[in-house]
């Protein structure tokens, strides 16, 4: 795998701008150990998002984790997301970030490998720096908590359209068969 979580967790103890990042964690959860999968904000909040196939560059296919990306992209707070359809039928992962008055917008199968790691490290930096506000004032775990409810909602009501799309395509495929099977008898 192309991203080291416990490597980004190193680096980030010899960056002086970011090892406070890591401190005020662990001073609030204990030693950061394992995987990502194993961090309390992991399993507590990103988990819940459900991953769903999604194109991804074919030279970074086996590099890394696209179901942790997406649940690390649609559980953030600091940007959007969209499953759209490309025209082989296939879901790409569109993500979108807005900085003051502009919005620059990627697919994920159109990114580089350094951009993908970089995805990794600003969506892991930020569920620890939520993780560790909802310690520290009462009012912060308050919005925290309603915004995480309202990306959980959001993405619940995006995942029943797209059953209920993906059940009349299927309705309608099956509906064209037995016609054409009818035809056949004729």
């Amino acid at each position: 795998m192309l991203f080291d979580f416990q490597a980004y967790i190193a680096d980030l103890r010899e960056k002086a701008e970011k090892k406070q990042v890591v401190e005020k964690y662990e001073k609030a959860f204990g030693p950061i150990t394992g995987d990502i999968a194993d961090q309390q904000w992991y399993a507590e909040y990103v988990s819940q998002f459900a991953s769903l196939p999604y194109s991804v560059p074919e030279e970074l296919a086996d590099d890394f984790d696209r179901d942790m990306l997406m649940q690390l992209v649609v559980s953030s707070f600091s940007s959007e997301s969209t499953l759209d359809k490309n025209e082989d039928g296939n879901y790409e992962l569109v993500i979108s970030v807005k900085s003051g008055d502009q919005t620059v917008v990627k697919k994920v199968s159109e990114l580089r490998s350094f951009q993908v790691l970089r995805l990794y490290e600003i969506y892991i930096e930020e569920q620890m720096n939520l993780a560790v506000l909802m310690t520290e004032e009462e009012k912060e775990k308050e919005a925290i908590i309603a915004q995480r409810n309202n990306r959980s909602q959001r993405r619940k009501l995006l995942l029943d359209n797209l059953d209920k799309e993906e059940l009349t395509k299927a309705a309608a495929a099956e509906k064209e068969e037995k016609l054409d099977d009818l035809y056949s008898q004729l």
